[in-house]
């Protein structure tokens, strides 16, 4: 599954980053705080006997246009929600370490012969799926199907990895998936931490079934769609007869259909057990509250500026040049994150964070906040200053536009500010207003030119996306930018089996991806939630998803 999944930047929760200068190198930068973003982490871990029998827990959430979290138009939603009714398989330590579930896999072992690895999976003899099929060597197979790229009509999201395995092959018993590969993947976790039921692998399936559409039947777990509405979006998850392992320790888990401003108003009238905290003024306005508390950690997400180079317009380099060296990163970062008691230095690339081992500041080594350059840029280019002050070239003027979704005070007021950024150099920032509702529909369409987006890291092999950010054949690379030469250098990196020596070698080819002036992270940041007091393995977890059943309220 992929690990970033893209998401309005109105819905996510409260992040925060210093306010740095960003025209020098990384140690600059972060002069005002420090040098790596927190990994901290805050969610009242309890183990699953010290939990109580019983209890609701509920959020604001629903489920998204494409429930299905393998296919290229999920976001993060989809696999929050997925979550909660399908395979949790593999998940990860807060740190990143690789934990396997024995309800699913009783048992892992991984070779390498002649180069070449080989995981076999044995999976649990009483796991299966909700409509009695066994969750056997099939349902390996059917996930690798989807999702390798042999068959372009599978939207997938992401096809490393999966198109390194050779084959899928029934073990010793129908129980054993026997899994081999060119070379070694030691991402290869990644591919398998939740899996597809065989008759979901179709292509009309993959591509259509889960639209706007559940599939208990074809699910497993502790829990199991009890309602959806599909008029208000509410969601309502209860304990699944059919589980096999430690029962769900709550009776219901349920999401409220909320926009982020009414959700924090529901919380505060006690409504909602856990909020994400947006910005400064939906913090103060949870901060206190009788039966709650502030949870707030380290963030595997990021936020970035796309820049479309199929845009006509933006199809020049030098135009998307003069935007990113116009864009001052440390006053957005102000703008969103006043009033936050938070510091960190700026993101430094799209695939790892600073919190993790290989990462360099590839960012700051490419990209350089130079407004008095930017004119210079236009000049060379032969965009001329207009008598408004707009350049122009061919007589036609140097407008561009920003999409704006939703009504987010802050939303707003960072495209004020890129428009005031980019008015000096001669550009005309035209703000242009999108629905919530059709945030995926403008990015696979690639109807913007510039757009604010956030990822998710939701496995810890950050390296193995480069791909999706930057290769100019992949759908999941908003800004279409890229050549066939990059291309096949980005593909290289996925030949090294060494995590450290892979993480120099997609640095290097990173700041190559970033010369093409059209993908630019802006901020971070960490976590922060309001919680009902109690509410166990629940806040900022890094790259730990903790089990459904585990989650519920402390005894």
């Amino acid at each position: 599954m992929r690990a970033r999944l893209v998401l309005p930047v109105a819905l996510v929760a409260a992040v925060s980053v210093a306010a740095t200068a960003c025209q020098a190198p990384a140690a600059k930068d972060t002069a005002d705080g420090p040098r790596t973003a927190s990994a901290a982490v805050d969610y009242n871990p309890q183990p699953y006997d010290k939990i109580k029998d019983g209890g609701t827990y509920t959020t604001a959430g629903t489920f998204d246009d494409q429930g299905n979290p393998f296919n290229v138009n999920a976001t993060l939603t989809a696999a929050r929600v997925w979550g909660w009714y399908n395979a949790d398989a593999i998940t990860y330590s807060p740190a990143g370490e690789v934990r396997y579930n024995p309800d699913y896999y009783s048992d892992v072992k991984v070779t390498v012969d002649g180069g070449d690895q080989t995981v076999v999976l044995t999976l649990n003899p009483k796991a299966v799926f909700n409509d009695g099929t066994p969750i056997d060597w099939t349902a390996i197979h059917a996930t690798w199907k989807a999702n390798n790229g042999s068959d372009k009509e599978f939207a997938a999201s992401s096809t490393d990895g999966y198109d390194r395995i050779t084959a899928v092959e029934r073990g010793e018993t129908a129980k054993q998936a026997v899994i081999r590969f060119k070379g070694v993947n030691p991402a290869w976790p990644a591919l398998f931490s939740t899996f597809l039921h065989p008759k979901a692998a179709t292509v009309a399936h993959f591509n259509k079934a889960y639209v706007k559409k559940a599939h208990p039947e074809w699910g497993a777990g502790p829990y199991t769609v009890g309602s959806w509405d599909t008029h208000s979006g509410n969601i309502t998850f209860v304990r699944n007869p059919k589980w096999w392992g430690k029962k769900g320790k709550l009776d219901k888990r349920v999401y409220v259909n909320l926009e982020s401003t009414a959700a924090v108003n529901a919380f505060k009238n006690g409504q909602l057990d856990y909020t994400s905290a947006v910005d400064a003024e939906s913090l103060q306005q949870i901060k206190g509250l009788a039966g709650t508390e502030i949870r707030s950690g380290g963030s595997p997400f990021e936020y970035s500026l796309n820049v479309n180079t199929k845009s006509p317009i933006l199809a020049d380099k030098a135009v998307r040049k003069a935007v990113v060296e116009s864009v001052d990163r440390p006053q957005i970062a102000r703008i969103q994150f006043q009033g936050l008691d938070y510091k960190e230095p700026l993101p430094g690339s799209a695939v790892l964070y600073s919190f993790q081992k290989g990462y360099e500041d590839n960012v700051a080594a490419v990209l350089r906040h130079a407004p008095d350059q930017a004119p210079k840029t236009l000049d060379a280019a032969g965009w001329k200053p207009g008598p408004d002050g707009v350049r122009v070239k061919n007589g036609k003027k140097l407008e561009i536009g920003y999409t704006l979704l939703g009504d987010d005070p802050l939303g707003k007021a960072t495209a004020g500010a890129l428009a005031a950024m980019l008015k000096p150099a001669g550009i005309h920032l035209v703000i242009k207003k999108g629905d919530d509702a059709d945030f995926a529909k403008i990015l696979n369409e690639r109807r913007f030119d510039l757009i604010l987006s956030g990822n998710r890291s939701m496995d810890p092999f950050g390296a193995r996306y480069l791909c999706d950010f930057y290769c100019s054949d992949r759908d999941s690379n908003l800004t279409g930018a890229g050549t066939p030469a990059l291309d096949k250098e980005i593909r290289a990196t996925a030949d090294i089996a060494d995590l450290g020596k892979q993480a120099t070698a997609v640095n290097k080819v990173e700041r190559k991806a970033l010369a093409q002036y059209a993908f630019l992270p802006l901020f971070s940041g960490p976590s922060t939630y309001g919680v009902k007091k109690g509410l166990a393995n629940v806040g900022a977890t890094i790259f730990h998803t903790p089990l459904p059943e585990t989650v519920g309220w402390q005894k």
